[in-house]
């Protein structure tokens, strides 16, 4: 775990003030570069030593078998794994003959220092050789937002004033198929890929390389390019030289006190499916060309004139608690990089940032992310909403697999086939339709834009529908039910009548219904009928969500009320509880993994009254264990909707930090992209009081003593809108456009923001009904600082 402490705490920057070599995996994922097309972990320059080596491409996967003790009709017969790519930040020093290595000599000073308003990581490094002879190395990294296929690298190495002159030898490579660490147990690691990429051709020219590779069963080819631009006080010698699997430019002079060598590294990568080989070639060498035209300092101020847009619409201003103030920026960051320049192909479960879970995609996605990328960056929304209707074959070609109608999106995947080797939690999720089809209706919500429902939202939420409707029943009382499914919480499995399940299908079986009326032509070519959405209708209308009368609460599923109580006591020290208990254990009690029903209270909160919402709180806090990263943002909303803010605080804290403390120790194989969003949704949803579940903008804020001030920004329909609230008052603004109106509804009640005047409102006063609930022993939330 990464101490407290270990970043200063700092508004804009995550800075490591020294290295600290047993947590140099953990830092690799945080210090992580992405741009959602390339991903580069944050290893030293020099390679090594490292955590683990990692350069990604969105999407570039390889497809490899599922083992099974015992297969069954329907399971996935193979699964499919982000690639390691040709690694291009890699760049060695020697010093007269000595390697630079922080493992040697002397580690005077090293710093590195991830500037969130700049979208740069710096390094900052003073070393003596063990022969004596001193340098300082300062690098600038970064992966371009502006050009999609590029990342470049400055590279400045000094003599001090007061040090002897030197002979420096820099050696910036390109390696393909590194060697990997081998992974354990844990089901969250990826597989290892031993040699994935085959050599398809290598060049050179002056300073530069290309190298060009293809995966071996998945048949994707990538092309990964570099070149060099140097400044040197004396003559300089350089050498090029290639091989399938490397590439590798030589540069030597000699320094004298006081004087500097400086590179600057171009590099390109791009990949296809389909493709030739002169054209990706071609690709990465136009994309080198691009980025040398933009020079260093071009892509430095491109850099940095993106990230001002970025904050100018999504910044979130956290008064009175300065690590949470820290901690969110820097999710903000990571889920920007996660997805600006994904451009229709899937947002990882760990964005680009390591190869945990397979660099698989999950339901997170439309249920974390890109609820926070709808409000702030809707273009990347969108784009990550057409990747998956570009899936819809595999998912109706799955459905069909299952004997049901329409379409089934598989739980985790990287190009739409379903890659979970466990059925249960995997197929048994049906809810990830409901989620990705509430995605596309909170798009056209929030933006005001039809076109992306013409173009895709539209077959989709009426294939889910389809499948709802093939997938339920109506009993003989006409109450319609949804067996056999598994909800958000992964520890009760192959349930029925999951509240949240049914309530999500109840939703999209009503807003299929709905989005066929606004385009009746396009759904006639969908084969839709009056009758068909009638039935759609009448589906979500008798849907059963259990209620038990005697608790004064909603079971997770029906009878889970009546399940066996989970001995917190006894496995107080085996969490994850995954990795300590069999399964067949876990589903027959009250214990839950994340948030399922506390989930459906957030998302469909108007099925709720404000009683029920305080009793459910109050029932499953004690019966939640957190195994997941997903869970506490969910609880932080919810905690705060029923007046506990501050046990809301702890976990909008908790989610903020899974990664900067290495809460759930899997940091080292990727940052949790869907709770970096979470700590956003924690403070605009929890604190904030958003919520658009009703087809309005809603908002009824309160803040926890910690906090005096939140200030956030949001789009809708194209506007600005600022919520600026403390203890008593909330202001909102509305921004761009002369004479702008908007509706938003404040504590239940509708009023009305202009661009020429903005609205100041009393704080509605908020008491909890409920005295503040316990947790399982050991799980209550992380405790601030």
């Amino acid at each position: 775990m990464i101490r407290h402490g270990y970043f200063p705490v700092e508004p804009w920057n995550v800075r490591e003030p020294r290295l600290d070599l047993d947590l140099i995996a953990q830092t690799e994922s945080v210090f992580a570069l992405s741009n959602g097309h390339v991903g580069l972990r944050g290893n030293l320059d020099e390679g090594e030593p490292n955590g683990l080596p990692g350069t990604y491409l969105g999407s570039y996967y390889e497809t490899r078998p599922l083992p099974y003790a015992e297969a069954g009709y329907g399971y996935p017969e193979d699964g499919q794994t982000l690639v390691n790519v040709t690694n291009g930040k890699v760049i060695r020093l020697l010093v007269d003959d000595e390697p630079f290595d922080v493992r040697y000599g002397d580690l005077l000073s090293h710093e590195r220092d991830l500037d969130l308003r700049a979208g740069t990581l710096r390094r900052d490094v003073h070393w003596r050789s063990p022969a004596g002879k001193e340098v300082r190395l300062r690098t600038t990294r970064l992966v371009s937002f502006d050009q999609r296929s590029v990342a470049a690298i400055e590279y400045v190495v000094e003599v001090p004033d007061d040090a002897e002159a030197v002979r420096l030898v820099v050696q910036s490579e390109l390696e393909a198929n590194e060697d990997l660490p081998v992974t354990h147990g844990d089901p969250r690691v990826s597989a290892v890929l031993t040699h994935p990429l085959d050599g398809v051709s290598h060049e050179q020219d002056d300073l530069g390389a290309v190298l060009l590779h293809r995966t071996k069963v998945s048949d994707l080819l990538m092309g990964a390019a570099m070149d060099h631009e140097v400044e040197a006080p004396t003559r300089v010698e350089t050498d090029v030289d290639t091989g399938p699997d490397w590439a590798r430019t030589t540069i030597t002079c000699e320094v004298a006190p006081g004087q500097r060598l400086r590179i600057i590294k171009y590099l390109a990568y791009g990949w296809s499916s389909l493709r030739s080989r002169p054209a990706v070639r071609d690709q990465v060498a136009a994309a080198i060309t691009g980025a040398r035209y933009a020079g260093w300092q071009g892509l430095v101020d491109a850099q940095r004139a993106y990230l001002d847009a970025f904050w100018e619409n999504a910044d979130v201003e956290v008064e009175g608690d300065a690590e949470l103030q820290q901690a969110v920026r820097f999710g903000l960051f990571h889920v920007l990089q996660a997805s600006a320049r994904t451009e229709r192909r899937a947002i990882a479960g760990k964005g680009l940032t390591g190869p945990g879970y397979d660099g698989h995609a999950f339901w997170d996605t439309e249920g974390f992310v890109l609820p926070l990328l709808t409000y702030t960056l809707p273009h990347a929304a969108a784009d990550a909403l057409r990747w998956r209707s570009s899936t819809l074959e595999q998912a109706r070609d799955r459905a069909e697999q299952l004997g049901l109608s329409g379409i089934t999106f598989p739980w985790r995947t990287i190009d739409g086939q379903e890659c979970s080797a466990y059925w249960p939690a995997g197929t048994g999720a049906f809810h990830v339709n409901a989620d990705i089809a509430a995605a596309f209706v909170r798009y056209r919500l929030v933006t005001g834009d039809d076109t992306l429902e013409t173009d895709a939202g539209l077959e989709v939420l009426v294939e889910t529908a389809r499948m709802w409707e093939s997938l339920g029943h109506h009993d003989r009382h006409g109450v319609w039910h949804v067996d056999g499914v598994t909800g958000p919480d992964e520890y009760t499995a192959v349930v029925r009548d999951n509240v949240f399940t049914n309530l999500m299908a109840a939703s999209n079986l009503v807003r299929a219904a709905e989005a066929v009326e606004r385009h009746p032509d396009a759904a006639r070519r969908l084969g839709v009928t009056t009758d068909e959405t009638a039935r759609w209708r009448d589906c979500a209308a008798a849907a059963h969500i259990p209620f038990d009368e005697e608790l004064g609460v909603h079971p997770q599923c029906e009878g889970f009320t009546t399940m066996a109580e989970w001995d917190f006591e006894a496995s107080r020290n085996d969490y994850p509880l995954l990795l300590h208990e069999p399964y067949v254990r876990l589903y027959p009690h009250q214990v839950i993994k994340q948030a399922d029903l506390v989930l459906a209270m957030h998302w469909q909160g108007h099925a709720f009254t404000a009683e029920q919402k305080a009793r459910n709180v109050d029932y499953y806090e004690r019966r939640t264990v957190r195994d997941s990263s997903l869970s506490a943002a969910t609880q932080a909303v919810m905690c705060a909707e029923v007046g506990h803010l501050e046990l809301a605080h702890d976990y909008a804290f908790e989610a903020a930090f899974v990664d900067l403390h290495d809460l759930h120790h899997n940091t080292a194989d990727g940052l949790h992209m869907a709770s970096l969003a979470g700590a956003w949704t924690a403070l605009v949803a929890g604190f904030g009081g958003l919520r658009d579940d009703e087809g309005v903008l809603a908002f009824d804020p309160h803040l926890p003593q910690g906090i005096s001030r939140l200030r956030f920004r949001l789009m809708w329909h194209g506007l600005r809108v600022v919520v600026d609230v403390d203890h008593d008052r909330v202001r909102y603004e509305l921004h761009d456009g002369p004479d702008a109106r908007l509706t938003v509804r404040h504590a239940g009640t509708d009023v009305e923001v202009t661009t020429a005047t903005p609205l100041e409102l009393a704080v509605e006063p908020r008491e909890p009904l409920l005295p503040r609930p316990e947790q399982p022993v050991g799980r209550e939330p992380l405790p601030r600082a």
